[in-house]
């Protein structure tokens, strides 16, 4: 990937076949991607960073202070969100196969055989997480579908290290961070749209934009909600 340097901010650099030169700033750690037109040249690249200087330090700092949560070691009294909910991890090993049990508003309860490894809980509750974010999102895909009058032809949901959502277009399919599952479900929703939205407007542009307002009218406030809701030990975007 094409990369430059400015004040020792390092800035991935996309070349698309697009008119406009986009740029963002992304959660947790601040990472700087520039989009731009396939025909533009290097200096003008340049330029374009050089001016937005400010507002790229700004957004950086505003990701200093998010919330990070550690590498999880599943075990008792540990924390762990779900829906955007903070929960304590209650581990209880038996002889029987593993299960998760959402208990109270307080516990979770992790079922395992004597001696299960960090891994394999993690696997355990890494499946967990899956099946119940896998229940809230079809009634919202069809929810949006009537309003949009558009059609999702295919979601699915996986782990993805560099966005909460994507969207392929010409396939009428969506993609969902696993790690929506632990967030509440005003973002999972959020992002729902964001990506169904795609398939009237490919681009973040004005259109875009319009479709949102129009949409969810708070679309920025749970996109700012989401970006600073506590994050896992690995690095997300949107």
């Amino acid at each position: 990937m094409e990369q430059i340097s400015i004040n020792n901010i390092t800035i991935d650099v996309v070349r698309k076949d697009i008119k406009n030169i986009h740029l963002g700033v992304y959660p947790p750690t601040g990472r700087v991607r520039l989009a731009a037109p396939l025909g533009m040249n290097a200096d003008a690249i340049r330029l374009f960073a050089v001016s937005k200087l400010g507002w790229i330090k700004r957004r950086q700092r505003q990701f200093d202070g998010q919330e990070r949560l550690s590498a999880r070691e599943y075990k008792n009294r540990e924390s762990h969100y779900f829906q955007g909910r903070r929960y304590l991890l209650n581990v209880i090993e038996r002889e029987a196969p593993p299960q998760v049990v959402l208990r109270s508003k307080t516990y979770i309860d992790l079922y395992v055989r004597p001696g299960t490894p960090t891994a394999k809980r993690h696997d355990i509750m890494t499946e967990w997480y899956r099946r119940e974010l896998k229940k809230s999102i079809p009634d919202l895909i069809a929810k949006w579908e009537e309003r949009l009058n558009v059609t999702v032809e295919d979601w699915q949901v996986r782990l993805m290290k560099t966005r909460w959502g994507s969207c392929n277009i010409p396939k009428q399919r969506i993609w969902l961070n696993l790690e929506l599952a632990k967030k509440p479900l005003h973002c999972l929703e959020y992002i729902i749209v964001h990506e169904m939205v795609h398939l009237l407007e490919r681009h973040h542009n004005e259109r875009f934009r319009a479709y949102m307002d129009a949409c969810l009218p708070n679309w920025k406030h749970l996109k700012a909600e989401l970006n600073k809701l506590p994050i896992s030990h690995a690095d997300w975007k949107y």
